[in-house]
């Protein structure tokens, strides 16, 4: 489980929330091979889609590139053993 490992590079989610994001990635990891990216972001993804409502959106990985909007409060980019975790809710689009 998660005792201090993870380092927050970059959020503009409330504490609440972030110690939420870091807590289910840790889960994630304990339930996973840290190899297998997709279910350890689909296990986060899921785990913030009931939490919070559907639209969340989170990358796993040691490399990656990414560029997204976002709504506002629901963004944290932060390391977690040797993965990197993106996680955010998109931002909707305005009607044409």
């Amino acid at each position: 489980m998660l005792e201090g490992k993870a380092v927050i590079e970059d959020t503009d989610m409330p504490v609440k929330m972030q110690i939420q994001a870091m807590s289910a990635a840790s889960q994630a990891l304990d339930l996973f091979d840290v190899l297998d990216y997709i279910s350890i972001a689909s296990h986060v993804k899921k785990e913030f889609d009931r939490r919070y409502g559907s639209g969340w959106q989170c990358v796993a990985g040691s490399n990656f590139g990414c560029f997204f909007t976002h709504t506002k409060g629901t963004f944290i980019y932060f390391t977690l053993e040797t993965l990197n975790f993106l996680i955010f809710k998109a931002a909707s689009s305005p009607p044409p």
